[in-house]
């Protein structure tokens, strides 16, 4: 709970102990990132050829661009499922990209909906990545950390802190796999 809101209700508590006072409990305002912009989540899901193609790390580095919090996996129907959560421009943005797909996603349809925000949320996870080309099968969960400054990067910038990531996480054999050329 934020200070603000905090002292809003000790002076509540105050009030309502010195006396009957009627009380108004107004709706929460919407959830605000450190921008000053309002947070809104969606949830998604891609249809097409758009696993074993990299979309799950397309989705990240989208995220990771436009500093969004979520997650992306994929569904055994082959879609991939995924919840992104920030501004609305951004958001907007991100979906534009991912709509795109990769050089080897084709028939990409992403169908969205409005999702709950989770006031918790700080990062965004593909959970339970692989990579057919990279030949890494064991699957690993890769986390990326929302930027404080709540900034947005180049492609080239989210592309290096991806690699950055793959390469704290991957363990053993899988280690040295993570550079390749997958925009």
């Amino acid at each position: 709970m934020r200070t603000h809101d905090l002292l809003c209700w000790k002076m509540v508590f105050i009030a309502a102990s010195i006396g009957c006072i009627p009380l108004t409990v107004e709706p929460a305002p919407a959830q605000s990132n450190p921008g000053g912009q309002n947070v809104i989540a969606v949830s998604g899901t891609v249809t097409g050829n758009v696993q074993e193609v990299g979309f799950g790390a397309r989705i990240q580095k989208q995220a990771i661009r436009y500093n969004l919090a979520g997650s992306a996996r994929n569904n055994n129907d082959k879609s991939v499922r995924f919840v992104l959560q920030g501004s609305k421009n951004r958001i907007d943005q991100a979906l534009r990209s991912i709509s795109e797909g990769t050089k080897k996603s084709s028939n990409v349809n992403v169908k969205v909906s409005s999702a709950s925000v989770d006031p918790n949320l700080e990062t965004f996870t593909v959970i339970g990545w692989t990579s057919v080309s990279r030949h890494i099968s064991h699957p690993y969960d890769l986390v990326f950390s929302l930027r404080h400054d709540n900034s947005t990067i180049t492609g080239d910038q989210a592309k290096a802190v991806w690699l950055d990531i793959c390469q704290k996480t991957v363990k053993g054999e899988d280690t040295g796999k993570c550079e390749k050329d997958d925009r």
